[in-house]
């Protein structure tokens, strides 16, 4: 059954961001089971799952909270249309997320994924200011090395080459910017009246390899696009429940955004679910007769989907219950301290975190500044060693990404950043 299920999988599955052809040579990790922050393949062996499955566990797999939750939910409904019709689950988890966002966002509009929850934003910030009367406003103001998702929309304003580049053809034209707060105001200042929103992904890059904004940048860039009025975008759908040390990123800064949008660890990384959560002022324009045709006309067929509301409210009890964001400090602050070690090798140019979101960035000479070139691949080689000594890493290119689920041990950690260590080590194939 273990070499059928390999030559099926490759025989009929197209994987994402996955060099098929690669893969058609290797033999694929088939995970069967989860336990606690721990993933199980086909052959019985166990692995530390140190990306947190693509950065969505929050409590770990197979948490009973959460099980228990999707289960007895499984016995009323597993899902009900959202578009003219309402749900117990989707009204208590609006007013749950209500309670923890920052203050001013007051409206709770569901999709399922983080893609369509900026997808959501940006249209919801177009239509806007074409109900206020001022239809020249259509831009969108990004930033370099940004990444909001896949969909046309999103990928419209994502600022990585090598993803998004070739759609070129297929996107709409808006302005990137640098984290430099003079050139930020200057783009401002002379294109205001064209410029619907600002998008940024508070505090720290992700996909573009957990590259970490200035301090006090999101703040200024907050006040700057409230001095020219335009509409701010928060994009926590990585950085949101807990990953960053506090619930949302916005919090270090105590920046209020217009919109914030939710995805990945709503639901614990258990249901597809996203929320695009928006001000009074943003809904409020969205407001009139039938025959205005001011509706907002966006949905999802399993928009609000009552199994993952649920799984999202268990998450979002076990937070407070738990005390995780408290537990976390400590963990946040080994992990720095631990980390330092790293700079120590060789073919380590940098190590980045914030909270619990770390790249360590790989370079081939440090001292003479040599990059890696894509074709050699120095990621999945760290990868790859790291399966062997029993450990589920994710690179972004030459970036190793740790992000563990929020309730790892401290031991689990402490093993998880040695497999790090001895990988990089091995693959690189120096120390010092």
């Amino acid at each position: 059954m273990r070499k059928n299920l390999t030559q099926l999988d490759k025989k009929y599955v197209w994987h994402p961001f996955t060099q098929m052809r690669d893969w058609l040579r290797e033999d694929p990790l088939i995970v069967k089971e989860g336990r606690g922050v721990y993933l199980k393949d086909m052959h019985g062996r166990w692995f530390i799952d140190g990306v947190s499955s693509l950065w969505v566990n929050v409590h770990g797999h197979r948490n009973k909270e959460i099980d228990s939750a999707v289960k007895k939910q499984l016995g009323k409904i597993a899902h009900s249309t959202f578009l003219g019709l309402s749900h117990e689950k989707a009204i208590l988890l609006a007013r749950q997320l209500i309670g923890i966002v920052p203050p001013g966002l007051n409206k709770v509009f569901y999709s399922d994924n983080g893609s369509t929850s900026v997808e959501i934003a940006l249209k919801m910030c177009f239509q806007y200011w074409r109900h206020k009367g001022m239809a020249g406003k259509t831009k969108f103001i990004y930033f370099n090395n940004s990444y909001h998702g896949d969909t046309v929309g999103s990928v419209s304003v994502g600022g990585i080459n090598l993803f998004h580049n070739i759609y070129k053809p297929l996107l709409f034209g808006s302005y990137m910017a640098g984290f430099c707060e003079k050139k930020l105001e200057t783009l401002l200042k002379r294109h205001h009246k064209k410029i619907a929103a600002l998008i940024i992904e508070p505090l720290i890059q992700g996909a573009g390899g957990m590259l970490l904004c200035p301090s006090g940048f999101l703040k200024k860039a907050r006040l700057l696009c409230s001095r020219y009025d335009i509409l701010f975008i928060a994009d926590e759908v990585a950085t949101g429940f807990g990953r960053t040390g506090k619930m949302f990123a916005c919090e270090h800064e105590k920046v209020r955004p217009d919109v914030m949008c939710l995805g990945k660890g709503i639901t614990g990384g258990y249901l597809p679910l996203a929320a695009t959560i928006t001000s009074d002022k943003i809904y409020r324009a969205f407001l009139g007769y039938y025959g205005h045709k001011k509706t907002f006309f966006h949905g999802h067929s399993y928009t609000a989907n009552p199994l993952a509301c649920s799984a999202a409210l268990a998450n979002l009890k076990i937070f407070k219950k738990e005390k995780t964001l408290q537990k976390l400090k400590p963990k946040i602050n080994y992990l720095k301290i631990q980390l330092k070690v790293f700079q120590g090798l060789k073919n380590v140019k940098e190590v980045r975190q914030l909270g619990f979101m770390v790249g360590i960035e790989l370079i081939k000479n440090k001292k003479a500044g040599t990059p890696y070139h894509w074709e050699e691949r120095i990621g999945l080689k760290v990868v790859n060693e790291a399966r062997k000594r029993g450990a589920i890493l994710r690179p972004l290119g030459n970036v190793i990404v740790l992000m563990p689920a929020l309730n790892i041990s401290m031991n689990t950690l402490k093993k998880l950043l040695k497999i790090t260590y001895q990988s990089i080590v091995s693959a690189t194939g120096n120390v010092k």
